[in-house]
């Protein structure tokens, strides 16, 4: 089998989820290719010689990256037709706010409409509070949102809310409905 993981990142958050998934796939002896989508290579890529897509990217003030969402604007129909898995990365995703939760699935849902896409699954990944790569700003302005919402404001770290074994459970979940499609494929053959 072969699989394709495709990511947008901002402050690199998103780049660890998606390794952390290619590495994942590997764990059950698989192909895969992980691809930033600003790479110029990207546009050379045959979706249809994988088995599954899993596309990554980081929510940030309501949009995600423009590199993805060219992406998979550009191949929504291919990806329409294949098994596919939206990871949308946000500090929201950790919440326990309604209204951060409602936001999140907000922007999601637009995002898929303007694309186009419709992935087969959608698993909301809690993203990191980078303070150590903020510059002075940004970083008084998370540290105000970690305030409120009760979460680390040390600035000397990183704090990172992603949950590894969900992520895991997801993959693991998502390699497993591949490759039985893929025997049944065989077997119909």
């Amino acid at each position: 089998m072969f699989f394709l993981v495709v990511y947008a990142t901002t402050e690199g958050q998103t780049r660890k989820i998606a390794q952390f998934v290619a590495d994942r796939i590997k764990v059950h002896n698989q192909n895969v290719d992980l691809l930033d989508a600003t790479d110029p290579s990207i546009a050379d890529v045959k979706l249809r010689s994988y088995d599954g897509v899993i596309i990554a990217c980081s929510l940030h003030v309501g949009k995600f990256q423009t590199s993805i969402e060219e992406f998979i604007r550009e191949r929504h129909q291919t990806l329409n037709g294949m098994r596919t898995v939206f990871l949308p990365v946000s500090l929201s995703a950790a919440s326990k706010d309604a209204d951060d939760i409602k936001g999140l699935a907000e922007c999601t849902s637009k995002f898929l409409e303007d694309t186009g896409w419709k992935p087969g699954e959608t698993h909301n990944v809690a993203g990191a509070f980078r303070y150590t790569q903020y510059d002075f700003f940004k970083r008084w302005g998370m540290k105000l949102i970690a305030y409120q919402k009760g979460v680390s404001t040390d600035t000397s770290k990183d704090l990172e809310l992603t949950d590894w074994v969900a992520l895991t459970r997801a993959t693991d979940d998502f390699v497993a409905t591949v490759e039985a499609a893929g025997k049944r494929t065989m077997a119909q053959s």
